[in-house]
């Protein structure tokens, strides 16, 4: 399974910088990031050494370009007839889901860690607590991990990349939504406690910001786990049926 799974996700990656889509990608993501931490976040005005600016604005940031890199994963194979060659070199469907997301996951790990210079600025303007940082790059990356993986489902769904697209922005955008009182209000009243709470709890702003101040929960790091693996699961049961058609 290691050798099949490292040969795929290695073809993945290179798929990434054989074209356009890595680089442009990758710019966008660093400009984005500057200009909402200097401009929207008054990273300078504030005159405080840490990455608050930087990171509260990661969830935005996500909304839009991880599903533009989750589109294409499986939404391209079905369009070009390639997945029926995928799916019949000797690999199972599992190995070929998690393959395609530890590459597409990696990639924007990638331009993620390319924002370091952002943390050289807050260390040479202050003394910053290095250990929040490093634990808010986690729970970025984490986070990222959960669009990811709600947008390859979805992108398994259909051929079409710009349907894969809509549908996984407004499930990821539900899925951030989901803490805030406007939302739970309209809930509370009619359902159990218990049920407003569990949707509460499915917000990814609230796990989050959390980590993202450096209070590391385990309850947080499994949740993203889960919705990683939840939806992983889900894509593999979607490729399965694909498969059977």
């Amino acid at each position: 399974m290691r050798g099949n799974l490292s040969v795929i996700l290695k073809r993945e990656l290179a798929s990434y910088f054989a074209t356009p889509v890595a680089y442009v990608f990758i710019v966008i993501f660093l400009l984005m990031a500057g200009a909402f931490t200097f401009y929207l976040g008054n990273f300078y005005e504030r005159e405080i050494a840490d990455l608050q600016p930087f990171f509260q604005f990661h969830p935005w940031l996500y909304l839009f370009l991880v599903p533009a890199i989750g589109m294409r994963l499986w939404a391209e194979e079905r369009k070009y007839g390639t997945i029926e060659l995928l799916l019949t070199l000797p690999i199972t469907a599992g190995e070929a889901v998690l393959a395609k997301f530890l590459a597409a996951w990696l990639f924007v790990g990638l331009a993620l860690v390319l924002t370091f210079p952002i943390w050289l600025t807050v260390n040479l303007l202050g003394n910053p607590d290095n250990g929040v940082v490093l634990t808010g790059y986690l729970g970025s990356w984490l986070m990222a991990g959960g669009f990811l993986a709600i947008s390859a489902c979805l992108s398994a769904v259909t051929r079409n990349q710009v349907v894969a697209f809509i549908l996984s922005v407004v499930v990821c955008f539900g899925f951030l939504l989901s803490g805030l009182p406007m939302i739970l209000d309209a809930f509370r009243g009619w359902l159990p406690q218990a049920v407003v709470d569990a949707i509460a709890n499915l917000s990814f702003l609230s796990h989050f910001n959390s980590i993202s101040r450096g209070v590391i929960d385990a309850r947080d790091l499994v949740y993203f786990l889960l919705v990683i693996g939840f939806w992983l699961v889900a894509n593999r049961i979607v490729i399965e049926i694909k498969k059977a058609q």
